[in-house]
């Protein structure tokens, strides 16, 4: 997990464990408001993410898609990891855009996501995978509470749009 160096393992552990467990993975995946997208090599899980398909609730959130021209319904970017093992292999930028393809195929025309204002390095190959920031919000690990960038793609229509997506898992590179 990519955490601020002030959060405590402690904190960090509690996140994922409320986040990221497999009792919340299965909610997610039978959750009709989430996808869960894996990349997989030679039945190795290499990366993950998970689209959230629900409309935020959170006011900082739908400010910051409203400045990012953010057209509606759009889907969230979420839980976007990559093992270090496949850091450079281009393999994040295939995840991203088989999140994006997922999205617009079940007629979202936008993919939002947040970032840690300090994470340059993820903000960088989300502006090279088309986001730009367009606000932010709060978001809190353990005692500690981060100002998020908020940043938002345009999507294209999938020619099949509405016609929806696989349940489970899209696997990169394995196509």
């Amino acid at each position: 997990m990519a955490c601020p160096p002030e959060v405590t393992p402690e904190d960090s552990t509690a996140f994922v464990t409320e986040n990221l467990s497999a009792e919340r993975f299965a909610a997610y995946l039978n959750d009709e408001k989430a996808l869960v997208l894996a990349a997989r090599d030679a039945g190795r899980l290499l990366g993950y993410c998970l689209l959230v398909l629900a409309a935020p609730s959170d006011p900082e959130v739908l400010e910051a898609l409203d400045q990012g021209r953010a057209v509606r319904p759009s889907a969230e970017l979420n839980k976007f990891y990559l093992h270090p093992d496949a850091h450079g292999s281009g393999l994040a930028g295939q995840l991203v855009e088989a999140a994006a393809g997922a999205a617009a195929s079940v007629g979202a025309r936008s993919m939002w996501l947040g970032v840690n204002n300090r994470n340059v390095r993820a903000q960088s190959f989300y502006r090279k995978s088309g986001f730009q920031t367009s606000g932010r919000r709060s978001f809190r690990v353990g005692s500690h509470t981060f100002r998020d960038l908020i940043m938002v793609r345009q999507l294209v229509a999938a020619p099949d749009a509405g016609a929806g997506a696989v349940r489970g898992a899209a696997r990169p590179g394995e196509q």
